[in-house]
């Protein structure tokens, strides 16, 4: 059995959508179980393996997420982080808050030692099927180049053993592709990663994300959130304007009757839903992010992907790493 902790109160859809989440998710799979933390009334249900821990506190999306971590001890979220602190649980999900969900995996959980600075990281959705890494996402606004290598370490065990890629491939983000691209950060850390014995292909290009086929591509956080942020956008418009287009007039209309199979299948292929939810890389337990927005589907999807991270071994295998660093 694996248990996950999991944070009913947090997301826009919190406790509805992430209690039905967390059904989906014991119904599919035997070996899961569940430690659900909320509010009074926020699960009624009588599932075996879904033990409720009624909780006082809440962190709200507004909160300043370190004082709400330090004052709300009493939290949904912060107790679901003891318990993988404490080893009840093998790995925690929220939905909530970002900044908070960081706070809580560095107060509660924990750094792992030789980490400097942890990252947030999301396998987005692309035209190869198989979605590219980027990391950081925004845990971190200004980084060294030993931080991004560092990035790099975590990411690159995370996809061998957890997404099963054999020797995944690197890049760091950069404006060019020639080597001597960049700031004084980038520049650095493509030294390192030059290096190193991950398997680096040298800078990369945003433009390459939704149709590229490396890995991994490593950033500091505050561009990697700007990065994220402007796909998200971008795919947004780009659907409410395709759907506008065909319900323009009579004969769109018809077009998109024979279409909308075609189209929905572009849609389904850039679905954040499917991915689950992103990592907080250098921690010394597994911590994952839902999406903000999650139904139901997108936190199954969730607490799957926890499960495999649970049973991965990969966080023995970047202390290794990081030890003979």
């Amino acid at each position: 059995m694996v248990k996950i902790a999991v944070d009913l109160m947090g997301g826009d859809n919190a406790p509805e959508a992430i209690v039905d989440g967390v059904m989906k998710a014991v119904e599919e799979d035997p070996s899961i179980e569940i430690m659900a933390y909320g509010l009074k009334g926020s699960y009624t249900g009588t599932h075996p393996r879904i033990e409720f821990i009624e909780v006082t506190e809440k962190v709200q999306s507004e909160d300043d997420p370190v004082r709400a971590v330090r004052r709300k001890k009493d939290s949904s979220l912060v107790r679901a982080a003891k318990a993988v602190k404490d080893g009840a649980a093998a790995a925690c999900v929220s939905a909530g808050n970002t900044g908070a969900i960081m706070s809580a995996g560095l107060f509660v959980v924990g750094r792992i030692k030789g980490i400097e600075r942890p990252a947030i990281a999301s396998i987005i959705p692309n035209t190869t099927g198989k979605g590219i890494m980027l990391l950081d996402m925004g845990a971190n606004s200004d980084n060294k180049p030993k931080h991004l290598y560092q990035f790099a370490v975590m990411a690159s065990i995370y996809m061998e053993g957890i997404e099963n890629r054999k020797n995944p491939e690197v890049g760091l983000v950069n404006i060019g592709s020639e080597d001597n691209k960049g700031n004084e950060v980038t520049r650095g850390a493509f030294e390192l990663l030059k290096d190193s014995d991950l398997n680096f292909t040298g800078n990369f290009e945003t433009r390459d994300i939704i149709s590229g086929t490396i890995d991994i591509a490593v950033t500091d956080g505050f561009t990697g959130n700007i990065v994220l942020k402007t796909i998200e956008g971008t795919a947004k418009s780009m659907m409410t304007e395709v759907k506008d287009i065909f319900l323009k007039n009579t004969k769109n209309k018809l077009a998109a009757g024979v279409l909308k199979k075609d189209f929905g299948s572009i849609k389904d292929l850039l679905d954040y839903r499917k991915v689950g939810g992103a990592p907080l890389l250098g921690l010394d337990g597994y911590v994952l992010k839902a999406h903000g927005s999650s139904d139901a589907h997108a936190f199954h999807n969730a607490v799957k992907q926890s499960k495999k991270m649970a049973e991965s071994g990969a966080l023995d295998k970047i202390k290794e790493k990081v030890g003979e660093d």
